[in-house]
């Protein structure tokens, strides 16, 4: 599942009323997808159970965000986030995300479920330019690691100076 995939440019939508889900198990293995998630994606069911869910990462999408979304579920926190995925052929969709954690009857953490719905338009509006400064941020470090920490401080520093946290940040940006 390696190979490399031309991006196309083109946006594949899904309708309001759909909700593209999936689960994965701890490591990020998809364990599970909706109906949906296969049809949007383009992948079938066979190529994404066992693969890792970031089989449908976007290179436009912000490594840091992708880190707080892991750090805060691997805590036992659930997080709503704007993400954009590549299909199978190139093409891209956004989601409006809401990640948790699913739990063992012991109440240990035993994987991932996702739930994503259609994004308000006007908010990609302002996530758009804001994922393209972490981006530029990530890419100002010849060391991935390094950039994505970079940007995940640039993140922060960013929602702290519009005096509020990064979830009333992304709720307020889908009410608009």
């Amino acid at each position: 599942m390696s190979k490399t995939v031309h991006l196309t440019g083109v946006e594949r939508t899904f309708e309001e009323d759909e909700t593209i889900v999936s689960k994965t198990d701890l490591k990020g293995h998809i364990t599970y997808a909706n109906d949906v998630f296969i049809r949007v994606s383009g992948f079938s069911e066979e190529e994404l159970y066992g693969q890792p869910h970031n089989i449908i990462r976007h290179p436009k999408m912000p490594r840091c965000v992708f880190k707080l979304l892991w750090d805060t579920v691997a805590e036992g926190g659930e997080i709503f986030a704007y993400v954009i995925n590549r299909c199978k052929n190139g093409d891209h969709y956004w989601v409006f995300a809401h990640v948790t954690p699913s739990y063992a009857k012991d109440g240990s953490i035993n994987g991932y479920h996702s739930s994503r719905r259609v994004p308000n338009p006007l908010a990609l509006e302002k996530v758009k330019p804001l994922y393209a400064r972490l981006l530029e941020e990530e890419g100002r470090f010849p060391n991935r690691k390094e950039g994505m920490h970079s940007a995940t401080d640039l993140l922060g520093h960013i929602v702290e100076k519009q005096g509020t946290s990064y979830d009333k940040l992304v709720f307020s940006l889908q009410t608009l």
